[in-house]
């Protein structure tokens, strides 16, 4: 595309809705591999798209308020039942996890399965749709963001466990509508893992990463003509090696 004005026009709110779920997703990610409920995001994301989905399924507009609230009554319910099944049995949260996350893509399947748009609605589920974000959508998300990480960093550890599962589906919930599940994913994970033996300065390392990241995918996209959310994830999978790389691990 020749046109910077056009090019701008789309790639810029495709890079601040990144920005805005990097932010987010961040301080999350680090409390996620220190819990060791890595895929805890791809669940609780993956629940709230079956809400979103359902909403679909009733007939409700795709951009209202009920659909909003059916996501995110989805993502609660499931941050619940996380929170009691690490207090029962902590030994095997992650494979509950698994389960959670494969019973809500095969419940998203069966609401699809009479839907002629169901593998189009199932493929923007999944990778989204970050090129073409609504840009009248930022400010809002950017409010909830703020919201989020003020109670994070305000209470952090006093939130305790249900806190955490609470805050963690809210922030996961609002950012799979913005870019799909798998940037979601890889938004948590990629730059928290590859600051994990980080020393110093590792929050401003990892949000380089994510932010790096979005704008060499969102780049590489346009100018390859390829899906943008795959494009963008692997793009954060290559920086996120490179900056891993720089780091020394501790000897033991």
């Amino acid at each position: 595309m020749s046109n910077p004005g056009a090019v701008l026009s789309i790639l810029g709110p495709a890079f601040v809705a990144g920005l805005l779920v990097t932010a987010a997703l961040v301080p999350f990610g680090f409390e996620v591999l220190k819990r060791g409920i890595v895929f805890i995001d791809l669940a609780v994301a993956q629940i709230a798209g079956v809400g979103v989905i359902f909403a679909d399924f009733l007939g409700w507009e795709p951009q209202g308020v009920a659909v909003q609230i059916s996501a995110l009554t989805a993502a609660l319910a499931t941050a619940l039942v996380l929170t009691w099944t690490e207090k029962r049995w902590p030994e095997v949260q992650e494979a509950i996890i698994g389960v959670v996350f494969v019973l809500g893509a095969s419940g998203a399947i069966l609401l699809l399965a009479s839907n002629p748009h169901g593998g189009e609605h199932l493929k923007d589920l999944l990778v989204g749709q970050i090129l073409w974000v609504n840009p009248g959508r930022l400010p809002l998300h950017a409010l909830i963001y703020t919201a989020i990480l003020a109670i994070w960093f305000g209470l952090g550890a006093r939130l305790g466990r249900i806190g955490f599962y609470a805050l963690f589906a809210c922030a996961v919930t609002f950012s799979v509508q913005l870019v799909g599940l798998y940037l979601v994913f890889a938004s948590l994970v990629l730059p928290a893992l590859a600051t994990y033996y980080a020393l110093r300065r590792r929050r401003l390392k990892a949000y380089s990463v994510g932010l790096l990241g979005y704008a060499l995918g969102l780049l590489a996209s346009l100018w390859l003509d390829l899906p943008s959310g795959a494009m963008t994830v692997w793009a954060m999978a290559l920086v996120a090696m490179l900056a891993a790389s720089l780091e020394r691990r501790p000897a033991n």
